[in-house]
């Protein structure tokens, strides 16, 4: 074409522009003003095809045209396809790259074409003109134009262009800096309370925001390297839901992760794909939410339903204290007094004497009666398992530990453990209790974390814990430490008058157990059990009265006194003659007493006044009531 029709082009083209301001002035957004563009270019009839594609966040590159007109049969397919692929640039992109305007004058001429370029002229276009749209330093995106004619236009239309595109733009607020923008999205993201993660297609991490890097207390590059600090027992899990979610897109996976102080929190991770035009995957976006509370009540809630239905399950002695007795007052006296704070109890008395529903009465008087009463029976337990069943244990710390479980004194977390034969526990046990009561912390075995506990702990036994220290059995200082407020359960026999109440009771108990009707109590019997001395205490009495209910025939209890134990209680296997006492220079009387004293009123038992003074308890009781002493009276001197 010669210059003069140059000149007559370049005139028109001036002309078309300014028609251009005057069209998009109507657009209502930025895509309208460039559809605008496109469709009054065409329709001038200096170009055959004009289209327009914004910059893909993710992909950096133009992937799809957004506006475009001409009638190019076909080509706007051929188009988006070769947009999609990744295996050439498009002049649209090396303009967007490059920043400056890509000319090809005559395509026929250019040594390597694309598809686009070849499917462009099959349809007449033999030249193309792409112009990067920058507003405010930003890409936005690139405007290319085909036309059919190499010759028509000379450098000075492509400059042109690109002045006007750069001059010329729908008003839209500012466009940040790429990095000005990047930095407002971090911003942004690091507000989010959540743990946001960023990954690449294999899941390794592309970034994360900073509640997740103050969590963790390491570099991204640590965390590149070291991994997230998903805890050992929970790495399968997570791993093959990781696997599965690949086949199956978004996912969630609940998993504990170490903090930077070495705690393991509970996390509920929720993993959305990224995708490109095509569906495919292309990043991971993971959301953690921090649900560490929400796991530690469930399983709270869990351990109080066991522990509740081993309550339930298990048979108690009977479900209230019963007696009016002056011996069981006292003891009463002690629990109300006990009971609303946060000492530790030791209980003692002889085996039978009720010693768990002493510590079941505290616990209910007790702030604590909304939480778990858990008891352990420590004689029950092998010696080999009594610090896993107190303390739990890790998943692989002995064979057979094929997951973690939780100990008693985790279970009674927030409320109240009872330990009963407490005198039996083995050395290196009583250690590990020891520090329970004194930092209010264990670990579990095979663990290495200390597990914090608030617990109160009540302890009872049927031994003599001083004569085992002196032995070297027991530890001298927990003994100090259980020992804050004793209670001494008083036997049966001391008790006699609260028999024929507690006859009366379980009589009653497992006539409705049995579903019998038993309307009165032999005489006879009631004389047997009241002269009968106990040395089961009240658990013999139970199973005597559930053995003669169940034989019953008639509406009249009685029982066979062949069933009553034909030994002697503890403390009465000599003769009840009394020995003749090394009175010296003292009264019988006075000797008795200080007995008593040095006792604290206590008759029966290893560290009993009969013991002290090497003779049966019962011939005790029997001076006692001779020389009317009130044995009563040296309980709290």
């Amino acid at each position: 074409m010669s210059l003069s029709r140059q000149a007559t082009v370049h005139q028109q083209f001036i002309a078309l522009l300014g028609q251009c301001n005057e069209d998009v002035r109507a657009a209502h957004d930025e895509q309208e003003y460039f559809q605008s563009l496109c469709r009054v270019l065409v329709n001038a009839g200096l170009f055959q095809f004009a289209w327009f594609g914004y910059e893909d966040e993710i992909a950096r590159k133009i992937i799809k045209p957004v506006a475009h007109s001409g009638d190019l049969q076909g080509f706007l397919q051929e188009l988006e396809a070769g947009l999609r692929s990744s295996d050439y640039e498009d002049s649209a992109n090396v303009a967007l790259r490059s920043g400056e305007t890509y000319w090809i004058k005559d395509i026929r001429d250019h040594p390597n074409l694309t598809p686009i370029q070849s499917a462009a002229l099959e349809r007449g276009c033999t030249s193309v003109i792409s112009t990067p749209v920058v507003y405010d330093g930003r890409r936005r995106g690139a405007f290319t134009l085909y036309y059919n004619d190499p010759g028509r236009f000379g450098q000075y239309v492509p400059r042109l262009w690109t002045q006007y595109l750069r001059l010329n733009h729908f008003e839209l607020p500012p466009f940040p800096s790429p990095e000005g923008h990047e930095a407002e999205l971090r911003s942004l993201i690091d507000l989010i309370p959540q743990h946001v993660t960023l990954h690449f297609q294999d899941f390794s991490t592309m970034a994360q925001n900073r509640a997740a890097l103050d969590y963790c207390g390491r570099t991204l590059a640590e965390i590149r390297s070291e991994g997230y600090g998903v805890h050992p027992d929970d790495m399968e899990m997570t791993t093959m839901a990781c696997a599965e979610g690949v086949l199956r897109g978004a996912f969630e996976v609940e998993c504990r992760l170490r903090r930077h102080d070495g705690e393991y929190r509970w996390f509920l991770n929720q993993v959305t794909p990224l995708r490109d035009s095509d569906g495919k995957i292309i990043r991971w976006c993971t959301v953690r939410t921090d649900i560490h509370d929400r796991k530690a009540a469930e399983e709270r809630l869990q351990n109080e339903n066991i522990a509740l239905r081993e309550e339930i399950d298990r048979a108690s002695m009977f479900d209230e204290i019963v007696g009016t007795s002056r011996p069981l007052k006292s003891v009463m006296s002690r629990i109300a007094k006990v009971a609303p704070t946060d000492s530790n109890v030791l209980i003692t008395g002889e085996t039978g004497t009720g010693k768990e529903l002493i510590a079941r009465s505290i616990h209910k008087r007790s702030q604590r009666v909304g939480r778990p009463f858990v008891s352990v029976n420590c004689a029950a337990l092998p010696p080999t398992l009594v610090s896993s069943e107190l303390f739990g244990h890790e998943k692989g710390a002995f064979t057979g530990a094929v997951q973690r479980r939780l100990g008693r004194f985790e279970m009674a977390d927030g409320g109240t453990i009872f330990l009963d034969e407490v005198g039996e526990l083995l050395p290196d046990t009583q250690a590990a209790l020891l520090r329970v009561l004194q930092e209010r912390e264990f670990e579990r075995v095979g663990g290495g974390q200390p597990v914090q506990v608030d617990v109160r702990v009540i302890a009872a036994t049927n031994r003599d814990l001083n004569a085992a220290i002196a032995h070297g059995s027991f530890r001298q200082d927990l003994l100090y430490r259980l020992n804050v407020f004793p209670i001494e359960v008083p036997p049966l026999r001391e008790r006699k008058e609260d028999v024929l109440m507690l006859v009366e009771y379980f009589v009653q108990r497992y006539a409705k157990r049995a579903g019998k009707n038993i309307r009165s109590i032999d005489q006879k019997t009631l004389d047997l059990l009241q002269s009968y001395d106990w040395p089961g205490n009240i658990r013999e009495l139970q199973n005597v009265i559930e053995r003669s209910v169940i034989l019953s025939s008639t509406d009249v209890f009685s029982i066979d006194e062949w069933w009553l134990s034909k030994r002697t209680p503890p403390q009465a296997s000599r003769a009840e003659t009394m020995p003749a006492l090394n009175l010296g220079q003292r009264t019988e009387r006075e000797i008795i007493e200080a007995a008593l004293t040095e006792t604290r009123g206590r008759v029966s038992g290893p560290s009993g006044a009969a013991a002290k003074l090497r003779i049966p308890s019962s011939t005790l009781e029997t001076r006692i009531k001779t020389l009317k002493i009130n044995k009563h009276q040296f309980k709290f001197v």
